[in-house]
């Protein structure tokens, strides 16, 4: 016969190794970047949330689409921060 005990703590944890995986695979990018709009001249600074690798060539990626679409140039992505 097994234990109860020893079968609850290997649940226990079972059942911390998942919420750690999990926890991991909703991490959030956050992209903190520089951008410009010619006409009328603005500089812009903000941060947003970015999919996929949090590297700094996928922020410059998406970051260019994402801005284009609202007339707006990147200059320059400042920093990525997984959280």
């Amino acid at each position: 016969m097994v234990c109860p005990m020893t079968c609850l703590r290997k649940s226990i944890l079972a059942l911390a190794c998942l919420f750690a995986f999990a926890a991991q695979a909703h991490a959030a990018c956050i992209a903190e970047y520089k951008a410009k709009r010619d006409t009328p001249f603005e500089l812009y600074y903000d941060v947003t949330q970015i999919s996929g690798p949090c590297t700094l060539q996928n922020a410059r990626a998406q970051l260019t689409k994402m801005l284009a679409a609202q007339g707006l140039v990147l200059l320059k992505v400042l920093s990525v921060t997984e959280t």
